[in-house]
């Protein structure tokens, strides 16, 4: 498994527990909104390792696009459970083929 296929389910797995909804809000309000800042480094960092192997990520993009609005509730719900499908699905598709 490469590391941008690891790095996606990493990802994936921390945006879909950031979809939870009164859980994933309440640990971003807890973190006085860092899990965001964080998540944002974390999706730029997994983007330039992608495009470094020549994997583009298209979930990093929408992942900093969705820690970008995630400040905004509904929204940034909505966009953290579409990031965390759209990157589990991408990790997925990318460990069948080297499977």
């Amino acid at each position: 498994m490469s590391a941008t296929t690891l790095l996606k389910w990493i990802t994936g797995i921390c945006e879909a527990l950031l979809a939870i909804p009164i859980a994933g809000g309440a640990f971003i309000l807890s973190g006085g909104w860092q899990p965001l800042l964080f998540m944002f480094v974390f999706h730029l960092i997994v983007l330039i390792i992608s495009i470094n192997q020549k994997q583009f990520s298209s979930g990093s993009v929408v992942g900093m696009i969705a820690n970008a609005v995630g400040i905004i509730p509904i929204i940034g719900w909505i966009m953290h459970t579409i990031t965390a499908i759209i990157l589990i699905v991408d990790a997925g598709m990318s460990t069948a083929k080297k499977g």
